[in-house]
């Protein structure tokens, strides 16, 4: 694919996420995706094929422990480069916690592309927020996050 043929393909993907048409956003996942999430939090390592991330990762560690009415992923996004292979790209989604936290994260992702679908990623993200938010498993001294929205 070309490179405009990647960016386009990932607004569309971001876009359904901002939508709330998640069926849509997993369709554009390649059945042999490899997805690498940072840290060792619950969430984090390497997940092979379609129904791990969707089901075990998505739905289950990240939705699972979110409001269902309140999940805003994809709020904002932007790409920040991108070749004929892969893109790289920001983006913001959460929501509140079932448990009564605020899941506010920004995501670093760069993503590669086989027959038109995500076949890989590598998400960075704040895993503390994670570990806090989506796993009841606060820092011994937490931090209040910083007051200055980022620019991108």
């Amino acid at each position: 694919m070309s490179r405009q043929e990647n960016i386009d393909l990932l607004n569309r993907y971001f876009q359904h996420m901002h939508d709330g048409e998640w069926a849509e956003a997993e369709a554009m996942y390649h059945d042999d995706i490899v997805v690498h999430m940072l840290g060792t939090t619950p969430a984090s390592g390497r997940l092979e094929g379609k129904a791990m991330v969707t089901d075990d990762l998505i739905a289950e560690k990240v939705h699972g422990a979110l409001v269902p009415e309140g999940i805003a992923f994809a709020r904002r996004w932007k790409v920040m480069c991108a070749d004929d292979e892969r893109v790289v790209a920001i983006m913001e989604g959460g929501g509140p916690t079932k448990g009564g936290d605020l899941y506010d994260q920004t995501y670093c992702e760069i993503f590669r592309f086989k027959d038109g679908k995500i076949i890989e990623m590598h998400a960075f993200f704040d895993t503390a927020l994670a570990e806090r938010a989506l796993f009841d498993n606060p820092l011994a001294t937490p931090r209040e996050p910083g007051s200055a929205r980022m620019d991108y």
